[in-house]
């Protein structure tokens, strides 16, 4: 049984099919494998997401099929840098099994940010629980401002 993806197609003389077809054209233009040639080939960027607070920056990254072990952090001059690898889980040698669809990434990454001069470098915490690495990044004393009271 071969499985096909599903594509909306309307009549030829409609008006708004080139409106239709752009998002299309688009998301090949900003496709993974165009912006980063190699992501098919053992490579993947993991999504991750940057949350502000009074204290501190959250930087959260979903990781699955990793284990703490499997990454590593670092920090330098400002830079913070989250790096590992993810094994790939199928085998090419398996004469049962035949693969439809694979749209699971694997191999290494490596993702850097710069961090403002605001964040304590000093005193960074990260953890690691159901695929989401979730770094802790509190800001310095003087960046959290402070209110003054008016003298009478």
């Amino acid at each position: 049984m071969a499985i096909m993806k599903y594509a909306f197609r309307r009549p030829a003389f409609s008006a708004w099919r080139d409106l239709d077809e752009a998002p299309n054209r688009l998301g090949r233009l900003f496709d993974d494998t165009a912006l980063f040639p190699g992501a098919r080939e053992g490579h993947w960027i993991p999504p991750v997401s940057v949350a502000e607070n009074v204290d501190a920056l959250t930087l959260t990254a979903e990781l699955p099929g990793l284990k703490e072990e499997d990454i590593s952090i670092e920090l330098e001059n400002n830079v913070l840098t989250i790096s590992g690898e993810k094994v790939e889980t199928r085998t090419e040698d398996d004469e049962e099994a035949r693969y439809h669809i694979w749209e699971r990434s694997f191999g290494s990454f490596s993702r850097s940010f710069t961090l403002p001069r605001t964040v304590d470098g000093s005193d960074v915490e990260a953890t690691f629980e159901g695929g989401v690495l979730s770094i802790k990044l509190p800001k310095v004393s003087e960046s959290k401002g402070r209110r003054i009271e008016i003298k009478k």
